[in-house]
């Protein structure tokens, strides 16, 4: 049974986690903003933190929630789902052009480094703030459950990225295990060993084409 009120969050409760959370930006490598739209992350929590993120030169990640994106200003990357795109940009979010260019958008109206869209089945899109745009499909599964799929997209990003890995690479690290999380019922998790296995399967397929293209012809030479 969850049972919720639409009550303000009081000001000397908002105050105390406002100042626990940027006190905390220090020891972090990312700070993550998981917005659920409950009325904890309020337009000032995010605000301190962003401001704290970029002053600590932290990157900051922030998975949205609601239409208006303006209070996510100068995060580093945004994961909004393909809905929420549509719903924050006032755009269509059809195809893969449509997708790019609705991200173009809000990486334009909040001051965004990147934005990485999850499409459910499709897979994901990241868009750098050059415009540049990488789709990364997903593969085929016989069960389909996107319960805790965007969660476990913040997560891996965020570890992978505080863990020194290019956002390039933390995004097809997060696109391997929210593959794995939707071939399973329910909410559930993605494990290190099954990452990896991921991982060693897309390395034997793809080392199955005898034709490929010089730059990854070299990367096989050199592994």
């Amino acid at each position: 049974t969850d049972r919720e009120t639409l009550a303000k969050v009081a000001t000397s409760v908002s105050e105390d986690l406002r100042r626990l959370a940027v006190n905390a930006v220090d020891e972090a490598r990312v700070v993550v903003v998981s917005d659920y739209d409950k009325g904890v992350v309020t337009p000032e929590l995010t605000s301190a933190l962003i401001k704290a993120g970029r002053g600590a030169h932290k990157p900051i990640i922030v998975d949205p929630k609601g239409r208006d994106f303006g209070r996510y200003r100068g995060a580093t990357i945004m994961t909004p789902n393909r809905t929420e795109l549509a719903a924050a940009t006032g755009m269509a979010v059809g195809s893969d052009v449509e997708i790019v260019a609705a991200a173009r958008r809000l990486i334009a109206q909040c001051v965004l480094d990147w934005v990485l869209v999850t499409r459910g089945a499709d897979g994901m899109t990241l868009v750098d703030r050059e415009g540049v745009a990488t789709h990364l499909p997903t593969e085929a599964r016989e069960v389909f459950d996107v319960s805790g799929a965007g969660d476990t997209v913040v997560a891996m990003l965020a570890a992978s990225i505080g863990a020194g890995a290019s956002v390039e690479d933390a995004a097809r690290l997060a696109n391997t295990a929210a593959g794995i999380v939707v071939g399973k019922i329910g909410t559930a998790v993605a494990s290190a060993a099954e990452v990896v296995g991921a991982l060693h399967t897309q390395d034997f397929l793809t080392g199955e084409s005898k034709v490929v293209a010089p730059a990854d012809a070299l990367t096989r030479v050199a592994q």
